[in-house]
């Protein structure tokens, strides 16, 4: 655990007895979360807002309240800042105004932090293994992926890049091991670079990226990729791998790298219903429940839970892939049929979302047939 965390943890919040969170959305509600299963002696006094329009009274009992001088902060409890990170600054300079003197940001590191003690000891009471890649050795020197000298396997992460990307703020240079694919290229005449891997070649949905998202990727690789390990990324998210990954995968017999799964409130099927078409999530339970039962019974326990992975990334073999791919495409074309379009741009990427889900739900079903390993993620900004 960093020493950010030590830094949040008991020492610094449970001493505390109570907290504040700023923000009542899903990052509010993770932080919350987190907190009420690692730290039980902990109790959120409030969440606390830029306005209560369009906000609910309470979440989860805990009253949510206006950021303002009409409600005195007490000085003694920690605040933490559950907000997308640009808003960070602007919060904490109201807050002092308001007599905070313990403002704690959640920074991407510090969810990481929360997200792995979380799900260690949610597996650690399961009788489940969690067990990072950072914990093995290959033994011998990272070899280049396209190096067959020593290392049978032949690996790849493709990451997913468009040309609706906001740019980032600093430049991120691809490890040798990572190849982007330009996604939706079917929507667009102009290419990110000369050259550039494109999902519109071959048997291809790049047409349907503006549903599918990156899936218009995954659908690509599937069909045409040809490394014996294959994984997926995103422009702003990737895999933190130690430099051996591929030879650690081959040499201790791992099936998958998955990112850490995240917390989710109230849980998994009912965030979706809460945050996109609820007909469409009814849907699928029932497609699942017709064409798929073993499916639907997992999905009964895995979708009332709360540890969710997401992005639609992951590492694996190539034969794995072809299972999930196989699996999960039918399932998306019956949702997509059934939902339709949507007329709001963020709302018509509902495949992508449920994809998610799906994944979840595969990889649970899934989690005693392969030796899975996991590890973290970055989020540029």
């Amino acid at each position: 655990m960093s020493d950010q965390m030590e830094r949040t943890g008991p020492g610094c919040l449970e001493a505390a007895g109570k907290v504040y969170i700023v923000g009542a959305a899903s990052r509010g509600k993770a932080v919350k979360g987190y907190l009420d299963f690692l730290y039980p002696e902990l109790s959120v006094e409030a969440f606390l807002v830029d306005t209560l329009t369009g906000n609910d009274a309470s979440v989860d009992g805990v009253p949510v309240r206006e950021l303002s001088d009409q409600f005195p902060l007490n000085p003694a409890f920690p605040v933490l800042i559950a907000t997308k990170g640009i808003y960070h600054a602007r919060i904490e300079e109201t807050l002092r105004k308001l007599g905070s003197k313990r403002i704690l940001p959640v920074s991407a590191e510090m969810d990481s932090d929360f997200r792995n003690a979380y799900v260690q000891k949610v597996y650690r009471q399961e009788g489940r293994e969690f067990v990072k890649i950072y914990e093995f050795s290959s033994g011998a020197a990272a070899l280049p992926p396209g190096d067959e000298k020593e290392r049978s396997l032949r690996g790849c992460i493709y990451m997913a890049k468009s040309i609706y990307d906001r740019p980032l703020s600093a430049p991120y240079e691809s490890p040798s091991y990572e190849k982007a694919i330009q996604v939706g290229a079917a929507l667009t005449d102009q290419r990110l670079k000369p050259g550039i891997l494109t999902d519109d070649t071959g048997e291809n949905i790049s047409a349907r990226n503006r549903q599918f998202c990156e899936l218009t990727g995954l659908y690509w690789i599937w069909k045409h990729a040809k490394e014996d390990v294959i994984g997926l990324s995103h422009y702003r998210r990737h895999f933190l791998l130690p430099p051996d990954w591929l030879d650690i995968m081959e040499k201790n017999h791992i099936d998958m790298i998955l990112p850490v799964p995240a917390y989710i409130a109230p849980s998994i099927g009912e965030n979706y219903r809460e945050r996109h078409d609820p007909s469409d999530w009814d849907f699928l339970l029932s497609y699942l429940q017709k064409y798929d039962p073993e499916a639907y019974v997992w999905a009964q326990k895995v979708f009332a839970g709360n540890l969710y992975f997401t992005c639609n990334m992951f590492i694996m073999h190539r034969e794995i892939l072809d299972r999930l791919c196989g699996w999960l495409f039918p399932i998306l074309e019956a949702v997509a049929d059934h939902g339709g379009e949507k007329e709001d741009p963020y709302g018509n990427r509902y495949p992508g979302f449920v994809s998610e889900r799906l994944m979840t739900l595969y990889f649970y079903m899934c989690q005693k047939k392969y030796r899975i390993v996991y590890a973290d993620k970055n989020f540029l900004i």
